[in-house]
């Protein structure tokens, strides 16, 4: 005899009876956790985290706390920092083995990296705005405006660590002070006065008009190089009734060298269609909204997961996924991948461009079916009935 029972509703059955102790909450915010689809299979590994589960370093001029390999093994390219500067307070002048790249998530800051052939660059950034300061740079993040910034920043190194960098006042602490005194020329009781331990994130005054700083350095002095790149330069590479996606990489913001990402919007009852990408995996931060993910890696192990604002996802390289908007408002979230340049493949389009007989032979539809679907890339974001 023929088995027609629903999966889904012996999932739902199963999946309910639950007379234990639950955190109702933590199940409210993931139920596809709870009770995933009857698609779903096997353990594809961590593709989920969020930030409000790392703790976070706070110090009087702000606080940090980041997503790394060690929160969410699986990312071992990309490693992630949340950070929130109060007005004039500074993230120290330092540098690091990886490349940062930042999207600000809210109000002001001023930024500034140091060439190694001695041109500085300095800039002011505001929401949406989006920087990248090569490995090995000095650089500094200043908040600034009335309630100062908050931003997120990206490293193209799982296992990065935001306490982890080299910075100006362990190098001059650890330096013996007869040294730095022959290196500046600085007295012995101007020595005695610097940080005898690091600063990291620190109170200070909000700086004066970006004029007065660029004017300081001249024309000779500052840096030809643009590490800036600004929200109102962004042309959408789709952009339509049911969502939007700017992408951000090598070939609209030279710098870029290392990330690639884009920033998609999807509408609600909308989805991000099936697709992969060829080059690298993919770094997920979550801005506004809900949604969930279908992930499916070889071998069929599958996984769906529900993101909120402040969520980390994480798609393994080449992993077939796609992404639903579940919420009532717009679901915005960052895509940033370990490439210069951004690439995808779309399933749709790819059948598109099948003959007849290769798609039929694997889909096990007739032609009309096919043709009837879609026959191109679906603008990277499709509709769905509310």
């Amino acid at each position: 005899m023929t088995d027609n029972t629903n999966p889904d509703d012996v999932r739902t059955a199963v999946g309910e009876s639950d007379p234990g102790p639950e955190n109702t909450v933590l199940l409210n915010e993931n139920p596809d956790s709870n009770l995933p689809p009857a698609t779903d299979h096997g353990n594809p590994g961590p593709l989920w985290y969020s930030f409000d589960l790392a703790p976070k370093r706070v110090q009087p001029g702000g606080w940090t706390h980041q997503v790394t390999q060690r929160e969410l093994p699986s990312s071992t390219e990309i490693a992630g920092v949340n950070m929130r500067l109060t007005e004039g307070s500074f993230r120290e002048l330092h540098w690091h083995h990886a490349n940062e790249w930042a999207l600000m998530l809210k109000g002001k800051a001023r930024v500034s990296l140091f060439q190694s052939d001695g041109k500085m660059f300095i800039d002011d950034l505001e929401e949406g705005d989006l920087w990248y300061f090569p490995a090995g740079l000095p650089h500094s993040i200043q908040g600034i405006g009335g309630d100062g910034c908050e931003f997120l920043l990206v490293f193209d190194q799982g296992d990065f660590s935001e306490d982890d960098t080299f910075l100006i006042s362990e190098f001059m602490a650890h330096t013996p002070p007869e040294l730095v005194r022959k290196n500046t020329g600085w007295s012995t009781d101007q020595v005695k006065q610097l940080p005898t331990k690091e600063l990291y994130i620190f109170p200070g005054t909000a700086p004066g008009p970006l004029e007065s700083d660029r004017e300081f350095l001249g024309k000779n002095l500052e840096a030809v190089n643009r590490y800036t790149f600004k929200r109102s330069e962004m042309e959408a590479a789709e952009n339509t009734s049911t969502g939007s996606v700017y992408i951000i990489d090598s070939k609209n913001f030279p710098v870029s060298t290392g990330i690639s990402a884009a920033i998609v919007t999807i509408k609600p009852g909308a989805m991000r269609e099936m697709h992969w990408h060829p080059n690298t995996s993919e770094w997920q931060y979550w801005i506004q909204g809900k949604g969930r993910m279908t992930v499916v890696t070889t071998g069929g192990t599958a996984r769906t997961l529900d993101f909120n604002a402040n969520d980390v996802g994480f798609v393994p390289s080449m992993a077939g996924h796609c992404i639903e908007n579940t919420g009532t408002e717009d679901l915005i979230f960052l895509e940033t991948f370990k490439s210069p340049r951004y690439a995808d493949v779309s399933l749709n389009q790819w059948i598109a461009r099948m003959p007849d007989e290769m798609a039929q032979a694997h889909l096990k539809l007739d032609v009309a079916s096919i043709r009837s679907a879609p026959q191109e890339r679906q603008a990277t974001i499709s509709k769905l009935p509310l």
